[in-house]
């Protein structure tokens, strides 16, 4: 089941796939984002309640579920490299922690910004709102974890465990306000059958959407590369890319 994921064990190969992968995502992602942001921005209709200011959906939306999303692949690498002791699944682990906070922290802040106007507060300890700071936390504690080891595999190994610890956190944020009386609103473009958001407002959420995810992945990737040369920059390999 897992035999395409062997070639990848190779650090070297791990760096090519990298490389031919980037021109393929960061172009789009470039694209998609500006397309999205002006048009929603710019052109989507104003919401009927909460007016221009719920504009400010077409980053907060996108980074709210991308923060979840990218925990979660993560937390997936970390458990390949605990069970199957892949390195470079340590190095992802180690590479997507700082993009996933950057998009935590965005989502927090711009639902601030948001919540400001229609809550007539910046903060709150909402359900949905402390368990967001919470994966933010989490976020932070692997990065600080990893880094706090001088053997980078035993701080991978913790990181790792701290990582799958942190998955509980994910359905609670999703759930939250099915679970609890919250100020936050509910589902809107997750409910496929019947999605309650105009069309006009969905479109550009959905390319924000589509483009952030590949601005993470891009980031991811870069970051990836980074950590291998570190890791393995007394290698050969690494030492004749340097000198192309």
């Amino acid at each position: 089941m897992w035999k395409w994921l062997h070639p990848y064990a190779k650090t070297e190969q791990t760096f090519d796939l990298c490389s031919k992968l980037l021109p393929w995502f960061a172009w789009p992602a470039g694209l998609l984002l500006v397309t999205g942001c002006v048009w929603g921005l710019a052109f989507a209709p104003a919401d009927y309640q909460q007016g221009d200011a719920a504009r400010i959906m077409y980053i907060h939306v996108p980074s709210a579920i991308l923060s979840m999303s990218t925990y979660a692949l993560m937390a997936i690498a970390a458990l390949i490299g605990l069970v199957w002791q892949i390195r470079t699944a340590d190095m992802a682990v180690a590479a997507i922690a700082p993009t996933g906070a950057i998009v935590t922290f965005i989502a927090l802040l711009s639902g601030a910004a948001w919540g400001k106007p229609m809550w007539g507060t910046w903060w709150i300890w909402d359900a949905r709102l402390t368990s967001e700071l919470i994966l933010l936390f989490m976020y932070l504690g692997v990065i600080a974890l990893y880094q706090s080891f001088d053997d980078k595999q035993q701080g991978a190994k913790a990181a790792g465990i701290l990582a799958l610890v942190g998955v509980i956190n994910l359905p609670i944020i999703h759930y939250s306000v099915e679970w609890w009386n919250t100020l936050h609103q509910g589902a809107s473009i997750s409910k496929f059958d019947k999605p309650s958001i105009d069309p006009g407002m969905l479109w550009p959420l959905m390319i924000c959407l589509l483009g952030l995810a590949l601005l993470i992945a891009t980031m991811s990737m870069m970051a990836l590369q980074n950590e291998i040369l570190r890791r393995e920059k007394h290698r050969p390999w690494v030492q004749k890319w340097v000198e192309k």
